[in-house]
């Protein structure tokens, strides 16, 4: 598809593009043109701006000949501008008849907006605009607004018409995913089974590409989490689908290798219909999803209502605030409930639980006495009261939170060594069905208890992303589970196969593969809780504005083959495996502000963004931002530098590991520095840059122990 044209970059504010300027002008958005991506929002910044420049210029009794010349400068730009927009736009709509028309007409009335503003603003009709009679923006600045209106609107609509071919694609790449599924389900011969499934490799990576522009480009944080947890189900159960496909087939009477397959198919359907919900915002019976509600949403909320106050003695009733408590403390019980949760814990959440029904008693008492002497604003004990009460709601969200990430810690730590899943791998080889039902039933017992954690973190997330990202951990443990054991039944009625093995293996690596994403969502959640997490960095799926001129040779995006890709993926694999390690060394220690410490967060956090890299996530988007990455890493190469701080006793092995990072760190400059051109050099330097760092960052894991 045709990229639109953008402008130069412009600093503007928080609040959407041209939210002061569509006030001004009385303009809305016309129904069923909601903005809900990044890149139409972004490419309309420019065209704001130059239209903003145009109607709040100061109406001057004398005008100058620079203010003249710039006013004509500003027309004429937006003209131009137009122009290009609306030549794209044209060819968008040649390549999709069914929006030929409705773009036609939008291209059209946005090049007649563009003309009428030219006009007015054209300097040869200003020199004495009052004496010809001379229709200009100063003597008709009703015309400048109305034609800005309408070119707002039509450009709006271009864009969101253009946005609709970008999700049609996506739907039907997913139209493509889903016959070939089909198919696969079908197959009864290994030869035709590695056919189709060749051919689903490459449309799974199409919708793999597709989707994650788009998950870049939303601009609803909740959105974005739910198309990323959907995307992270699609990856993991490709091979799944693999696997247990090729176990159906080898074994094609064994009743638990047809319920192993059948879950993954199933679980790939669920993902890609809630992909396509994402995308087209809707869900199949036309209503929203009200989602569970979180302690950390609910204490948020009644808060907000009983700080309020102070604005409003009038705004709502006591029965009103009563009920919003009674619903945060009823789910304080999934806490006080818990098995998991500590005795101190517990007691501590129960005792916060009664002082705050004790202190809405205390403000409901200050509140109705200040309504009953006619008060507007907020007495004294009133204050107070509204004090002691978020006072009371903060230690209380507190304590939870500690609550739930000390015994998240606690089990995922308790768990990490994997011994049920080690125990089901032996038992299976060795046929050994009891074995196998005993430890199947500890690994249910395991289950159960992760997806409790999962619902406690849930609770005290702190953000609507992160609540969905604990929804996704839960349900990931919720039907991994089950998966394993049938994997695991069908390996132990079938010892000596070796694809049985592999199967169970897969679906293993999956459940060891969402512990340490847990991990990784503990970290998080603290993160938001002790105000550490900052702002992500911006990514468009659209053209990022100021890029796009006309002389400019597009660079088309090089994707790789499945063998690149899969080289390339299991590299960033091991580093994360390699990161994970080194941050689990590094709370092992009682000093966070060691210098040695210090320094392998900070290589483990760069790491960590170049394995999302492998995964077409996180904030290097380019290769050259994984080569400036690798060249920042190079640069932290001081780890000899905190030695002073060790005992003598330890500095002989700490420094001669730090010696074998020396040759690691310029190998890795070399690499990152190295100037290439084309797929093929590009790839092979990627590959490169990897191992390198591997070598950087062993020693520091090592010289932690």
């Amino acid at each position: 598809m045709a990229a639109f044209p953008g402008g130069s970059g412009v600093s503007w504010p928080r609040s959407p593009p041209g939210a002061a300027l569509a006030t001004a002008l009385g303009w809305e958005p016309l129904p069923g043109l909601q903005i809900r991506s990044r890149s139409v929002e972004q490419t309309l910044v420019p065209l704001v701006a130059q239209i903003t420049t145009l109607i709040n210029h100061k109406d001057k009794p004398k005008k100058s000949d620079k203010t003249l010349r710039a006013v004509q400068q500003v027309g004429q730009a937006v003209k131009l501008a137009v122009g290009r927009f609306v030549m794209v736009g044209e060819a968008i709509a040649n390549e999709n008849q069914e929006l030929k028309e409705e773009m036609k007409v939008a291209c059209t009335e946005a090049k007649q907006a563009g003309e009428t503003i030219a006009q007015l603003t054209d300097v040869a009709t200003m020199d004495h605009p009052e004496s010809d009679g001379q229709i200009t923006i100063f003597t008709d600045k009703t015309g400048v607004v109305k034609a800005a209106r309408l070119l707002l609107s039509s450009v709006t609509k271009v864009l969101v018409l253009a946005d609709r071919i970008v999700i049609k694609q996506i739907i039907t790449s997913r139209n493509k995913v889903l016959v070939t599924m089909e198919q696969l389900e079908r197959v009864s011969s290994f030869q035709e089974f590695v056919q189709i499934f060749s051919q689903f490799g490459n449309e799974m990576v199409e919708f793999a590409h597709l989707t994650g522009d788009r998950q870049n480009d939303l601009k609803d944080e909740k959105k974005k989490a739910k198309m990323a947890a959907a995307r992270a189900i699609l990856e993991k159960c490709t091979m799944m689908l693999l696997t247990a496909s090729k176990t159906c087939l080898r074994h094609p009477d064994c009743e638990s290798a047809r319920v192993n397959k059948g879950a993954v198919f199933h679980r790939m359907r669920l993902a890609l219909e809630q992909v396509i919900e994402i995308v087209t915002d809707s869900r199949p019976s036309g209503e929203n999803e009200p989602g569970p509600v979180s302690i950390y949403t609910g204490i948020k909320e009644f808060k907000n209502k009983v700080e309020g106050l102070r604005e409003n003695l009038y705004l709502l009733s006591k029965e009103n605030l009563r009920a919003m408590l009674r619903v945060v403390l009823e789910h304080t019980e999934d806490f006080t409930d818990s098995a998991y949760t500590s005795h101190e814990n517990r007691e501590r959440i129960l005792e916060l639980s009664k002082q705050g029904k004790m202190e809405l008693e205390q403000l409901v008492s200050a509140w109705m006495y200040a309504q009953s002497q006619r008060k507007k604003d907020v007495t004294e004990d009133l204050e107070v009261a509204i004090l002691k009460m978020c006072q009371c709601m903060t230690e209380l969200q507190r304590e939870l939170h500690s609550a739930a990430t000390s015994v998240a810690a606690d089990v995922i730590k308790y768990h990490s060594d994997h011994l049920v899943l080690k125990a089901l791998k032996i038992c299976g080889t060795e046929g050994n069905i009891e074995a196998v039902a005993e430890h199947s039933c500890k690994l249910s017992e395991q289950k159960e208890q992760l997806i409790e954690i999962c619902h406690l973190l849930r609770h005290v997330s702190g953000t609507e992303p992160l609540e969905i990202t604990c929804l996704h951990a839960e349900d990931t443990f919720h039907v991994t589970g089950p998966q394993i054991i049938s994997a695991a039944e069908t390996l132990t009625l079938h010892p000596s196969s070796k694809i049985a093995k592999e199967n169970l293996d897969v679906f293993c690596e999956a459940w060891e593969s969402q512990l340490t994403d847990m991990s990784l969502l503990l970290r998080e959640i603290s993160d938001v809780f002790e105000g550490r997490r900052g702002e992500k960095r911006v990514y468009l799926s659209l053209p990022r504005p100021g890029k796009h001129n006309a002389n400019m040779k597009a660079l088309k995006p090089v994707r790789l083959d499945s063998e690149e890709q899969m080289k390339l993926g299991k590299l960033g694999l091991e580093l994360h495996k390699l990161t994970t390690r080194v941050d689990s060394e590094m709370e092992k220690w009682d000093d966070p502000e060691n210098e040695i410490v210090r320094h392998g967060q900070g290589l483990s956090s760069m790491a960590y963004s170049m394995f999302l890299f492998t995964r077409g996530e996180g904030l290097l988007k380019t290769t050259q931002d994984l080569f400036q990455q690798s060249e920042v890493i190079n640069n932290r190469k001081s780890a000899s530098m905190c030695s002073f701080q060790l005992e003598d006793d330890d500095k002989p092995l700490v420094l001669q590991e730090i010696d074998k990072m020396v040759p690691a760190y310029q190998q890795l400059q070399v690499t990152a520095k190295t100037p290439v051109q084309g797929k093929t050099a590009t790839f092979t330097k990627h590959i490169a840059c990897f191992p390198t760092l591997k070598k950087t960052k062993m020693p520091v894991f090592l010289s932690q122990k």
